[in-house]
């Protein structure tokens, strides 16, 4: 995948957003992705040719791998990073969508300076401040799913050395060993724990938004001059 588009676009949303959301954004890139393409193809490698089992019945080590592995978790990350990005681009494309109704409103006598109208930063006010509050709500959600997925579906998060299998063509129960178990589960955890990182800044963005949003709400109620 080229991650490098994914970065553009929302290097784009970064400028419009709060300063906690440029945290969120460095956190996700340096931290997320970027240790993602460098060190987690080197860590899992071909995952499948590494798994051995005390058999060699044709057909069980893939029914046990299959078993315990239905998913990759290099692409149940990339997964992950898709669907955590993709409410950001929610607010690229309002921001695109006001930057071309200040085109439109131009007459055409007037001079329109690309360049600045391209880097304008738009606060976060009105409707765009509903698209940015979705987007990371949104962020929230997907987050607490996939780290729920990922306990749910590898059992816990921590890789065990040995499995046990009996799933057919299997004889009998067999043993399967898994290479680099303590290195999987340190670097298994060093993502969820960014990720847990990634929702805590979510959520302190969230209730900053709200909380400005009540702040700046007009008072209903006005007192009249005293005479």
């Amino acid at each position: 995948m080229d991650w490098g588009s994914l970065q553009a676009i929302l290097g784009g949303v970064n400028r419009h957003s709060t300063s906690i959301g440029k945290i969120w954004l460095t956190v996700l890139f340096i931290f997320r992705i970027m240790i993602l393409v460098v060190a987690a193809e080197k860590v899992w490698g071909d995952e499948q040719q590494d798994f051995t089992c005390n058999t060699l019945q044709p057909g069980c080590k893939n029914v046990c791998y299959d078993e315990y592995f239905p998913v990759s978790h290099i692409r149940l990350w990339a997964l992950q990073l898709i669907f955590v990005s993709t409410p950001a681009l929610l607010v690229a494309m309002h921001v695109a969508y006001r930057k071309h109704g200040k085109k439109r409103k131009c007459k055409p006598g007037d001079k329109i300076d690309i360049e600045e109208l391209k880097n304008q930063k738009f606060h976060i006010e009105g409707a765009l401040w509903w698209t940015y509050t979705s987007s990371i709500f949104f962020r929230i959600i997907f987050e607490v799913v996939f780290m729920y997925m990922f306990y749910f579906i590898y059992r816990g998060y921590k890789m065990p050395h040995v499995v046990k299998c009996s799933g057919f063509p299997c004889p009998n129960t067999v043993d399967c060993f898994i290479s680099r178990p303590t290195e999987k589960t340190v670097f298994t955890i060093f993502m969820l724990a960014v990720s847990g990182i990634c929702i805590l800044l979510n959520v302190l963005e969230l209730s900053y938004l709200i909380l400005k949003f009540c702040i700046r709400k007009p008072k209903t109620g006005k007192l009249l001059p005293s005479h």
